[in-house]
């Protein structure tokens, strides 16, 4: 279900949903794995999401519709849409398929700017049900479906949907701007692709640059080597101490945990040293290390090779 954030309500920011968020791309490396994930290396088309007044309402929508099952990856599976009056902006029936029933908001029938948006989200509900992939509460399980969307490559377009001005607050999905700004960013570092000139938001292009920050952040924490001078003080300390988590306090509005706070230090098995442990920057699965100053390590999960300075 694609929750609709109207015109007249206010529009939640930041990064509250963070540490779900961050879970939800775990879960989709550990299911997919590393190539699964790759495989996802187009995002949808900015030009497959046009949907002009001049399009034949149903045909139009069935087109766009199919343009996001095939963006993630679908091919088998049909999307039927129908319009009916209902307060959220979609919801999709989960059944076995192949057909897949789609309803959406009647303001669709003529913003029809916004309606790939809401189809990514549901979509994104059909590709998790058929992975088998859920989390326990509806909360979380609709952020994971909205972190699936923008890192698999169409949730992008859930994020253009946000437009906040004096007259209009409107948003799609349970993510904040920032945080879908944020998954973006970790998609488009995984790719190498820059999503911004997608964008026909300014709103959108603002908070995707407040994510980016933050997930530039995640691979310029200790002990990795790109991390700052005031991160290498803290861990230092930290590992002086021989115990952790570091450093609690949250840096900044965002609520995210200050540089280093992600480290933990363990004993080592044999107990003649220290490991360190930390979340991978790509997949944020936690990474167990020896204490041996300058090394390479590789995640098991996203297989991505990291310096480290430990």
């Amino acid at each position: 279900m694609t929750k609709n954030r109207g015109p007249g309500s206010p529009v939640e920011h930041g990064f509250p949903h963070l540490a779900t968020v961050r879970a939800s791309i775990t879960a989709l490396f550990r299911r997919l794995s590393a190539d699964g994930i790759r495989a996802y290396d187009t995002s949808f088309a900015p030009a497959d999401a046009a949907f002009d007044a001049t399009d034949d309402l149903h045909l139009g929508a069935q087109r766009v519709a199919a343009a996001t099952v095939r963006a993630l990856r679908l091919p088998d599976a049909r999307m039927v849409v129908s319009f009916r009056a209902m307060e959220q902006a979609a919801a999709v029936e989960l059944a076995a398929g192949p057909e897949y029933f789609v309803e959406v908001n009647d303001r669709f029938r003529t913003h029809r700017r916004d309606l790939a948006a809401a189809l990514a989200h549901e979509v994104a509900h059909v590709l998790l049900h058929r992975l088998d992939l859920r989390f326990p509460g509806t909360t979380e399980n609709e952020i994971l479906t909205d972190t699936a969307a923008a890192y698999l490559g169409a949730g992008w377009l859930l994020l253009d949907a946000y437009r906040e001005d004096a007259l209009t607050h409107q948003r799609f999905g349970y993510l904040t701007p920032e945080e879908f700004g944020y998954v973006l960013a970790k998609r488009a570092a995984l790719f190498g692709e820059d999503p911004a000139p997608w964008f026909t938001s300014p709103q959108a292009y603002e908070a995707y640059v407040r994510g980016r920050a933050l997930a530039e952040r995640d691979h310029r924490r200790a002990p990795l080597t790109a991390a700052g001078p005031l991160a290498r003080r803290r861990y230092a300390k930290a590992r002086r101490a021989g115990a952790g988590p570091a450093d609690s306090r949250t840096d900044g509005p965002t609520g995210d945990p200050a540089g280093g706070s992600a480290y933990r230090f363990e004993p080592e098995a044999a107990g003649a040293g220290l490991r360190v442990s930390f979340p991978c920057p790509v997949c944020a699965q936690r990474l167990r290390v020896p204490v041996r100053g300058r090394l390479r390590a590789r995640c098991g999960l996203c297989l991505t090779v990291l310096d480290c300075t430990t």
